[in-house]
């Protein structure tokens, strides 16, 4: 059987490729994709090739690249030993953007009934950010800054509302992104770079500054301006991947005011929960589907655009060009 892929094939090189599909080995599910979301950042750092020489990103990105990570279709074939799916069910998977994919049952979640298959979509990138929020290890009462506010960040926004922080600050340039925020609980929304927002944050943090700052851009411009915002002995929780890490300057803010800089990455996770380890990528994708089945977390309002997947490369190409007008991109693989 044939399967259609959207693979990027050289730096800024998009195609819609023919290839062949392979059975579901011991372990395996068979999907036909029905939805794929595009991380928006990744796959364009990936596309552009705009990362450094010598790190992670450049032994990642080998062309051909089979891009994306957020996939959700129906089984049509089990592989042998798999227990708990059966032919129909919608599945989410870490899987490509492509036709028909091959996914670890074990690593697979069934899409319950009250999620659809566009929100579902949402769980890879939810799962993430769910990473950076326990690693921030948040206080009910906090006050939160959060820089950034594409796909990861207007998830992030709406999991400190949950963990209960007092003060949600929001900072982005592009306004169309501080009104989704702001209406997923942001408390403030500043359109600004994150140079010029410390007498506001120290404003409506009493003067002592952000209990938790979110780096959520992966620019190293914003780093140091960040760190500025927490409070003392503060921390800033980088959740963007710098894809030029050596260009992050630390500030006097480790050393005289003791502000701590935590990461948080997708690898970080046990495979498994334990007593020690309570949250593996299972139980945190499975309780952001509880939170979209009960409408404590909504993404339904930030897909602001979706594409047939043979218009692949239109997608990307609005991508690269601006995509401050641009949140949740989506493609359909039904039509």
């Amino acid at each position: 059987m044939e399967r259609k892929s959207i693979v990027f094939t050289g730096k800024n090189q998009v195609e819609w490729l023919t290839e062949e599909t392979e059975k579901p080995a011991a372990g395996q599910l068979l999907i036909e994709t029905r939805k794929s979301l595009i991380s928006t950042g990744t796959e364009c750092i990936c596309l552009a090739r705009n990362f450094a020489p010598g790190t992670h990103w450049d032994s990642w990105v080998q062309y051909p690249f089979r891009t994306g990570y957020s996939n959700v279709g129906r089984v049509l074939e089990v592989g042998e030993g798999v227990e708990g799916f059966v032919v129909g069910d919608r599945v989410a998977s870490r899987s490509n953007h492509s036709q028909f994919v091959l996914a670890k049952a074990a690593e697979s979640f069934r899409v319950p009934d009250g999620v659809s298959d566009e929100d579902a979509t949402w769980f890879g990138l939810a799962t993430i950010v769910q990473i950076g929020v326990r690693r921030a290890e948040h206080r009910l009462g906090d006050a939160v800054v959060l820089v950034g506010m594409g796909l990861l960040g207007q998830l992030a926004t709406q999991y400190v509302r949950l963990c209960g922080a007092r003060e949600i600050i929001v900072v982005d340039t592009a306004q169309p992104r501080l009104e989704m925020a702001t209406a997923h609980g942001a408390t403030l929304a500043l359109s600004k770079s994150v140079s010029e927002v410390s007498d506001e944050v120290m404003s409506a943090t009493q003067g002592r500054g952000a209990d938790v700052v979110y780096d959520i851009t992966g620019h190293p411009a914003v780093f140091g301006p960040a760190m500025g915002l927490a409070r003392r002995f503060g921390k800033l929780l980088l959740l963007g991947d710098a894809g030029t890490p050596g260009e992050q300057r630390l500030t006097s803010d480790v050393i005289m005011r003791g502000v701590r800089i935590v990461g948080a990455h997708d690898g970080h996770p046990p495979a498994s929960a334990d007593d020690h380890n309570l949250w593996s990528k299972k139980e945190m994708g499975e309780l952001f589907f509880n939170y979209i089945a009960r409408g404590q977390m909504r993404v339904s309002d930030l897909v602001t655009h979706r594409y047939a997947p043979t218009d692949a490369s239109a997608a990307y190409q609005m991508l690269l060009t601006d995509r401050s007008a641009a949140m949740g991109v989506v493609f359909d693989w039904t039509k």
